[in-house]
């Protein structure tokens, strides 16, 4: 089988837009009727990847707006709602049946919508007489935004920030595993599928793989349940697996840059949801949407950029370097040392300090490393490459930027995730992956992480998700991991935001303050 996250998410939109009725061989209803979309903000960004207006008019969507905007009647034309399930959207629904804005309201909800918040609903439509306005009531488990056909992201904000919060409570921790569990369960259940489930032991990675194998082993149990694939040891290697990591397991990777097209679009020119604005020749702002429907952004969005290192070294020969970049590289530097150096530590703060960088985020890595934490399974940047960027962005005593540059970031460098990832899809006695916890929802319960060998391989397609924030190096090494395979192996990459390597420092930046580490950059003092 081959999962095509975002064909499947696609054809599960088409079909609510033509209220949730089978479609024919085009794709399209027998019937066509006239309606209009609302949205919340969240489900606007689900559709606007993989939704155009032109798509709108071909199935019947004459008008769509958000749903807290103030609307006018438009009689005699049923409404299709897709919003999350909260609180706020119930009372507008509700709002809007008592006040008969539409002919019949079509409601899909973009996750299981939780039992109080449907007797919210029931009630409220009672009590204003308009429940005959509710025509059905549909969870659609589409949580979540595809990018392409293998990346996705939940969309949840902050997510690293909020997990390593020292202030953080259990109760506030659970609820972070349990959303992101919920997300991940609308992704499995587009493409219905029960994966393996692989991740290392402790921390968020093992919560959210106990939390997600619990849903799926309770949902099994109904005889209507979202997934169609075979059961049984016959199916087993015909599964995929799912691996969970941790933003810790390898962070220098969120704050690199990268020399593909795809990743310097996104960490430059700050790509989101496959749309990117920049200042156009004659003044104003110019837009653009790069996506499948653009085949130079398909044939040139994995390559790299060979002649971008030399033009960093023309650039960095003159700022030397933002103060952005030089705390990533200070940052990048400290988590690639083995050790820690105080007099070398204690340069870079200066450098940092003279530089007036924010050292809120240097100051959190450090401190993580003190206390023996593991920022990086291995060094996907070695420390030898990356001191050759010191003279450029420092005025240090070390040279030959170019030839770092291109080490650094060759295109033959496996990231510790990648390499990971082809050792639990391989299934073979690896030191590496062995004590890796295993989870298997179709399997009987045998205690915390354990299933049968038989289950652990070999896999031909696996969907790799990063809690904490995720990005498109891994991504695209990944890609490149899975086409380099005889036969082609297939895998999904999906994390909890996309974040570039400046969002993430921000994240770090805010951990860095709540711990009371780091400085901000005063003002200067007015002259006299």
């Amino acid at each position: 089988m081959a999962l095509n996250l975002r064909q499947k998410q696609t054809e599960c939109i088409i079909r609510m837009l033509n209220l949730n009725q089978p479609l024919n061989a085009t794709g399209t209803a027998n019937e066509e009727i006239y309606k209009i979309l609302i949205y919340d903000k969240f489900c606007q960004n689900i559709l606007s990847p993989l939704i155009h207006v032109k798509d709108l008019r071909k199935h019947g969507v004459t008008l769509y707006f958000l749903i807290d905007k103030d609307r006018k009647p438009v009689h005699d034309v049923p409404a299709v709602y897709f919003v999350q399930p909260s609180q706020v959207n119930v009372q507008r629904i509700v709002a809007d049946a008592s006040r008969s804005l539409y002919d019949s309201l079509h409601l899909n909800f973009s996750s299981s919508i939780p039992r109080p918040l449907l007797e919210d609903l029931a009630s409220g439509t009672l009590n204003s007489e308009s429940i005959d306005k509710i025509l059905k009531v549909h969870d659609q488990y589409l949580e979540f935004v595809t990018l392409e056909h293998n990346l996705f992201s939940l969309a949840q904000k902050s997510c690293y920030v909020q997990l390593n919060d020292p202030s953080a409570g259990d109760r506030e921790i659970e609820e972070i595993v349990e959303k992101v569990a919920s997300g991940l369960f609308c992704v499995l259940a587009t493409l219905a599928v029960v994966p393996v489930i692989r991740c290392p032991s402790g921390g968020p990675a093992e919560m959210v793989a106990s939390v997600l194998d619990q849903k799926l082993r309770d949902h099994l149990l109904s005889k209507n349940n979202l997934f169609t694939e075979g059961g049984g040891f016959a199916s087993s290697f015909q599964r995929p697996v799912l691996c969970i990591f941790d933003r810790n397991f390898e962070l220098s990777v969120g704050i690199q840059h990268d020399f593909r097209y795809l990743p310097l679009v996104h960490d430059v020119l700050g790509l989101r949801l496959n749309r990117l604005s920049v200042p156009g020749e004659k003044g104003g702002m110019r837009s653009y949407e790069l996506d499948s429907s653009d085949p130079f952004w398909v044939a040139n969005g994995s390559l790299e950029f060979p002649e971008v290192a030399v033009e960093i070294e023309t650039q960095l020969n003159k700022g030397k370097g933002t103060k952005m970049d030089k705390l990533r590289f200070a940052i990048i530097y400290l988590i690639c040392s083995e050790s820690i150096n105080p007099s070398e530590v204690e340069a870079i703060e200066t450098s940092l300090r003279e530089s007036e960088v924010d050292t809120c985020a240097f100051q959190y890595v450090k401190k993580m490393k003190s206390l023996n934490v593991s920022l990086a399974s291995s060094n996907s940047a070695s420390r030898s490459n990356i001191v050759d960027w010191a003279e450029k962005l420092y005025g240090q005593s070390i040279s030959a930027v170019t030839a770092g540059v291109k080490n650094l970031l060759s295109s033959d460098r496996q990231l510790a995730l990648t390499r990971i990832v082809e050792a639990l899809m391989e299934g073979r006695p690896n030191p590496d992956v062995d004590s890796y916890l295993v989870f298997d929802p179709r399997a009987p319960k045998s205690g915390s992480g354990t299933s049968g060998s038989h289950l652990k391989g070999p896999f031909k397609e696996a969907i790799v998700f990063m809690i904490g924030g995720g990005n498109y190096m891994e991504y695209g090494s990944l890609q490149e991991f899975a086409q380099r395979q005889q036969p082609v192996k297939h895998v999904i990459y999906g994390t909890t935001e996309i974040l570039t390597g400046i969002e993430f420092v921000e994240q770090l930046t805010v951990l860095g303050q709540k711990m009371g580490l780091g400085s901000t950059v005063a003002s200067p003092a007015p002259t006299l």
